[in-house]
């Protein structure tokens, strides 16, 4: 299940995370304010402690769509209900001229 960036808004409103799953490097040269730096290849490992309730929206993003979306299926087979990759990533978001940010850390390895 992919997700826009047009309706990611609302994912706040809905008390859902938003998930950086680029490197650690990406992420600190800009991400979309509120998002949580989770690189791809800790993911897994990290996720149960970061949202403990499967049933919590979970949207991923990467640069372009292609590392979460197989983010987002990982997360469906570890039991998380509703995960979405956001279509057209980081790079469609910067490209239409949305707000990001430099704040904040990702996690570390």
């Amino acid at each position: 299940d992919s997700s826009t960036s047009r309706g990611l808004g609302d994912v706040y409103k809905r008390q859902g995370i938003l998930i950086d799953v680029r490197e650690n490097d990406e992420f600190r040269a800009g991400h979309l304010p509120g998002a949580h730096g989770i690189g791809r290849g800790i993911l897994e490992y990290h996720i149960a402690d970061e949202v403990p309730d499967t049933e919590k929206e979970i949207v991923l993003y990467c640069r372009g769509g292609n590392r979460s979306a197989l983010a987002a299926d990982s997360l469906r087979q570890m039991g998380y209900a509703n995960v979405h990759s956001m279509t057209g990533g980081y790079r469609k978001w910067n490209e239409e001229g949305k707000p990001e940010t430099t704040e904040g850390e990702p996690m570390k390895h």
